[in-house]
């Protein structure tokens, strides 16, 4: 595998397999890109599938700022039953409890929508001390989760057969699905375990812009590399300051651009993509001098 740096950069959206962990998928897509400059930008479970945007070449520095992206899912879950994992991958136990109708299912995965504490779930890659969660559950040891601010924009769920539905979401970064149709089973007294998870969508990126493993496998190096999507593309939501050269070179240089100076208006803490003559080479967020506000470089994608 070659150890210099990547002659290439952007993003790859793959559609990862069920079975594969996130790890598994950046090895595969190293060795099909041949170089180990890969990264991606929010672990899936291995029981899950769908979209996983890959991270190729210098692209890998936006690791940190494209995790917090927004996703979508497609999911099934079956009443009834739990497991410690919250998942069919788990030892599942039958509840007992009577299953409701569906109207009252149908009810209660409505009212998810809205802003919630979660708990992220032991089988997560989260850390707690330095160390993952999904360790100290196979360690089999505890450990207090501190609860974290999500939110559920959409919520539905389709009848499946008595005690199977499929459930449809859209949500804030850092929500877990399994985590969500558990709460779905305590609040019908009958508990829930999930059964399938597929992202349908990430950020910018949803399943029509994805490859499978089978078949980027059966390309050529040069097909792999012309699906690459400008690292700008994951930034959709993000707005557009084309610098002129003097202040893009002060900009590359790590001085801050005053935004009186450039013609631009925006609030503090707003993040910016930059441009210049070439092209996007940075991201910038406005922040508040003695002089008034001005955009500082946060991270360089272009040298």
């Amino acid at each position: 595998m070659n150890k210099t740096p990547a002659p290439f950069s952007g993003i790859l959206v793959l559609d990862k397999p069920q079975g594969f962990t996130s790890h598994d998928a950046v090895g595969k897509l190293r060795r099909l890109m041949n170089t180990r400059q890969i990264g991606h930008t929010g672990t899936l479970d291995p029981l899950a599938t769908g979209v996983l945007p890959m991270l190729c070449g210098r692209a890998v520095k936006a690791s940190e700022y494209l995790s917090a992206h927004d996703k979508a899912y497609e999911a099934t879950f079956i009443l009834g039953k739990v497991s410690e994992t919250g998942d069919t991958d788990g030892a599942v136990t039958d509840t007992g409890k009577a299953v409701p109708t569906e109207d009252v299912v149908l009810a209660a995965v409505n009212a998810m929508v809205g802003k919630h504490m979660q708990i992220p779930p032991m089988t997560s890659a989260i850390k707690v001390n330095g160390k993952k969660l999904v360790d100290y559950q196979r360690a089999g040891e505890t450990v207090e989760v501190p609860p974290r601010p999500i939110e559920i924009y959409s919520c539905t769920a389709k009848k499946i057969s008595e005690c199977e539905y499929s459930l449809f979401l859209e949500v804030s970064k850092g929500t877990y699905v399994r985590t969500v149709i558990t709460d779905i089973g305590d609040a019908l007294g009958c508990g829930a375990v999930m059964s399938s998870l597929r992202r349908t969508k990430s950020g910018a990126f949803d399943l029509s812009n994805a490859y499978t493993l089978e078949q980027l496998e059966a390309m050529s190096y040069e097909e792999r590399v012309a699906l690459l999507r400008p690292l700008e593309d994951a930034f959709v939501d993000t707005q557009k300051v084309v610098l002129p050269p003097f202040f893009a070179k002060l900009c590359r240089s790590g001085c801050e651009i005053y935004l009186k100076k450039i013609g631009k208006s925006f609030d503090v803490g707003c993040r910016v993509k930059l441009y210049d003559e070439r092209g996007f080479f940075a991201l910038g967020e406005v922040r508040d001098y003695p002089d008034g506000k001005a955009i500082k470089m946060i991270k360089l994608f272009s040298l």
